[in-house]
C-alpha cells in the first residue's frame, strides 16, 4: 500500500475522536482537508474504514485493525524521534506536555526558564481538562502532564514538585469578609460555584468536606477556574481554586481570601508520564528541572 505519514496522523486522529471536526481542530486542518486524506487513504487501502449511521461516524472492522496498526506506527515513530533526538543531546529536541488548565497560571513560566537553558529545543504545551489529560497520557501522545491529582487506574510515575493550597474566595464585600477562623458549618450555609464533576479540584474539596462529616453545596457549576473567579466576584457565591490561579484578582482587591478553619487544603502539582516510558533526554532533563527548581523559579 502506498500511504503516507500525513495520511496515517489524519486518520488516527479521526479514530481516535470519532469526529472529523475535533480531528481536524487538533490537525489545524479544515474539515474538508480530513475528509479528502480519509478518502483517498480508503481508496488506497480497498475498504472503508468509517460507516456513518444518522450523525455518528463508528470504524469498520477494517478500521479497528487499521487503528491498531497506524498507533503501533505512530509508537515507533516517536520512539525514533527520542533515539535521534538522544543522538543529538538535550541542546536540541522536541518537548511535548499538556498541563490541567489551572497550570496553566504558572507553567509558562517553567517553560520559559526551560527554553532559556535550551535555545534549540521546540516546546509544545497544550492546556486542557483531567479527562483529556488522562486519553493523552494512555495514548502516550505526550511526554508528560502537569497535574494536580495523580490518574488512578493507570500504570504512571508520579513526580510532586510543588504545593498547590485550595482556598476558599470571596468578594472583598461579602459579610464573611475579614471574619477569622471562619467554623465550617458555617461555611457550608453559603452558596458556591464549583468546578465540573471530574476535575481535580472539585474532587479534591468533596473528599475533604466529606471527611469533615459534611457536604458542599453545588449551587453552580462552571468549566474552568476563570468562570468560577468571574462568579464570585459577581457575587454569585463562593468559590475555592488554587491560589495560583488568583494572585492578579488579589492584587486587584476583585478577591479576598476567607480565613477558614482547616483550611486551606493541601494538594500538590504533579509532574506525571507513562511507567516505562522512554524519556527522551529533553524530557528527562525537563523533568529534573521542574522536580529540583519548580518552587525556587516560580518565586521569582
Amino acid at each position: 500500500m502506498n500511504l503516507t505519514f500525513r495520511q496515517l496522523k489524519v486518520f488516527e486522529a479521526v479514530a481516535r475522536h470519532l469526529s472529523y471536526t475535533r480531528a481536524a481542530a487538533e490537525l489545524h486542518l479544515t474539515q474538508p482537508a480530513v475528509s479528502m486524506q480519509i478518502k483517498q487513504l480508503e481508496e488506497t487501502v480497498g475498504l472503508p474504514l468509517f460507516e456513518q449511521l444518522g450523525k455518528k461516524i463508528y470504524l469498520t472492522e477494517a478500521g479497528k485493525e487499521f487503528y491498531h496498526y497506524s498507533r503501533s506506527i505512530a509508537q515507533q515513530l516517536s520512539e525514533a524521534r527520542q533515539v535521534l533526538d538522544e543522538l543529538k543531546g538535550i541542546q536540541r529536541g522536541r518537548l511535548k506536555i499538556s498541563v490541567a488548565t489551572t497550570a496553566q497560571y504558572f507553567a509558562p513560566r517553567l517553560l520559559r526558564t526551560f527554553a532559556q537553558r535550551f535555545q534549540n529545543v521546540a516546546v509544545s504545551m497544550d492546556v486542557t481538562n483531567r479527562e483529556a489529560l488522562l486519553r493523552q497520557l494512555e495514548h502516550n501522545e505526550v511526554d508528560m502532564a502537569i497535574m494536580g491529582q495523580p490518574p488512578e487506574g493507570l500504570d504512571a510515575v508520579a513526580e510532586p514538585f510543588l504545593q498547590n493550597p485550595l482556598v476558599v474566595i470571596a468578594p472583598p464585600d461579602h459579610p464573611l469578609a475579614g471574619t477569622r477562623s471562619i467554623p465550617l458549618a458555617t461555611l457550608i450555609e453559603e452558596p458556591f460555584i464549583v468546578r465540573e464533576q471530574g476535575s481535580g479540584t472539585r474532587s479534591a474539596t468533596e473528599r475533604f468536606f466529606a471527611k469533615q462529616g459534611l457536604r458542599l453545596s453545588a449551587d453552580m457549576e462552571m468549566s474552568s477556574h476563570e468562570a468560577v473567579k468571574q462568579a464570585v466576584q459577581a457575587g454569585l457565591g463562593l468559590g475555592i481554586v488554587s491560589t495560583h490561579t488568583i494572585n492578579l484578582e488579589l492584587e486587584a482587591k476583585r478577591l479576598v481570601i476567607l480565613d477558614v478553619q482547616s483550611l486551606p487544603i493541601q494538594r500538590h502539582w504533579y509532574l506525571v508520564h507513562r511507567e516505562g516510558k522512554r524519556l527522551s533526554a529533553v524530557a528527562q532533563a525537563f523533568k529534573d528541572f521542574v522536580v529540583a527548581e519548580a518552587p525556587q523559579v516560580l518565586e521569582q
